[in-house]
């Protein structure tokens, strides 16, 4: 397997069709990032979108769970309705808080990743020392590719990797996020957990270019909805060489998400205005903004939820819950011993995000 300062020796990835392609992708993250600074509490997006990423990512590689199991999770109290829930939600925690120590300190290294890979798994696993590892097709058992094998390989593959991901060069971010997230795919630096871990590099990769201020880039539901397209280009680089049909790919997923994302949150945004208004005409002695952000922050809420974001008492939180299901902003649903009250169209959006 080559180091990418070979490969920058031996390929043009500047291609007149890459940059073709790579003008309207620009285009598209710029109209994303734009938008998104318009929202009034950011981290109602965050929360959102990351755990859809999360749940997204984690699907690929066939850990499956559903959106109501994962808002009747609670990660506060390490209460969980699955073991994939779980799974999304070691993800979720992983990506945001990798997102504020790279937007920081605006370096992503190899022992950065290597936590990664342990927030994901909660494990102490390490980079791989044993071999034997082959990637075979689900269906048939057949070998597709054996990544390094030697410790020592994947240690200098790891370092060169690092040095390409931090250093400036005169390609374009866009570019060297796909050699990048190929070139980490196929090192396969782990036992376990490698493609949640290179699709979170991807985010913070982006971030870390400034290309994004937060991590909102919907980027696995993409590739999970063109999964066979994402393994075959990953597969056609290492049989041929050939890297401008991958590059390309990847630009018109991160362009279609974008635009994609672009849409979701102007009908977040929507969404929000529509409750704000009635809301305030309606019930105008519990309006506040805290309230109005508690219901997009949690699309299931609870008592305790809202206690916590208003510093109010369990009886205030019960009063004011209760009213919004008198006038249909919110569902009331009994689980377990527990209620939970739903934002439905909120819902509906996150059930019915289509790209």
């Amino acid at each position: 397997m080559q180091k990418i300062t070979q490969l920058l020796n031996t390929y043009d990835f500047e291609t007149i069709w890459v940059l073709k392609q790579l003008s309207q992708t620009h285009k598209s993250l710029w109209e994303l990032k734009g938008l998104a600074e318009t929202i009034p509490n950011m981290f109602i997006l965050i929360t959102t979108l990351s755990l859809q990423e999360a749940k997204e990512s984690s699907e690929i590689e066939n850990i499956i769970t559903t959106n109501d199991e994962l808002y009747q999770s609670n990660t506060k109290k390490k209460y969980f309705t699955s073991i994939p829930a779980k799974e999304v939600y070691n993800y979720a925690d992983a990506l945001f808080y990798w997102y504020q120590i790279v937007s920081t300190n605006n370096l992503i290294t190899t022992k950065d990743i290597i936590h990664l890979q342990q927030m994901i798994e909660e494990n102490n696993a390490w980079i791989r020392k044993l071999p034997w590892t082959e990637l075979k097709n689900d269906k048939t058992g057949e070998i597709i590719y054996t990544p390094p094998q030697s410790h020592k390989e994947i240690i200098d593959l790891m370092s060169d990797l690092e040095w390409f991901i931090n250093t400036s060069s005169q390609l374009d971010p866009l570019i060297k996020m796909a050699i990048i997230h190929h070139q980490f795919e196929s090192i396969h630096p782990f036992y376990d957990a490698n493609g949640r871990v290179g699709r979170v590099i991807n985010v913070l990769y982006l971030v870390k270019e400034w290309l994004l201020d937060s991590p909102i880039l919907y980027l696995s539901r993409s590739i999970n909805k063109h999964k066979n397209d994402y393994y075959n280009y990953l597969q056609i680089v290492r049989d041929q060489w050939t890297w401008e049909t991958w590059v390309i790919w990847m630009l018109e997923m991160i362009e279609q998400t974008a635009k994609h994302t672009i849409i979701f949150i102007k009908n977040i945004k929507n969404l929000m205005m529509e409750y704000k208004h009635t809301i305030r005409s309606r019930l105008p002695k519990i309006y506040s903004q805290e309230l109005l952000n508690n219901i997009f922050k949690h699309p299931y809420t609870k008592v305790e939820f809202l206690r916590k974001d208003l510093w109010c008492t369990r009886i205030t939180a019960v009063k004011y819950l209760e009213e919004l299901v008198k006038i249909w902003i919110l569902k009331k649903i009994k689980s377990g011993r527990d209620n939970y009250y739903i934002n439905t169209k909120l819902f509906a959006l996150l059930q019915n995000i289509s790209w």
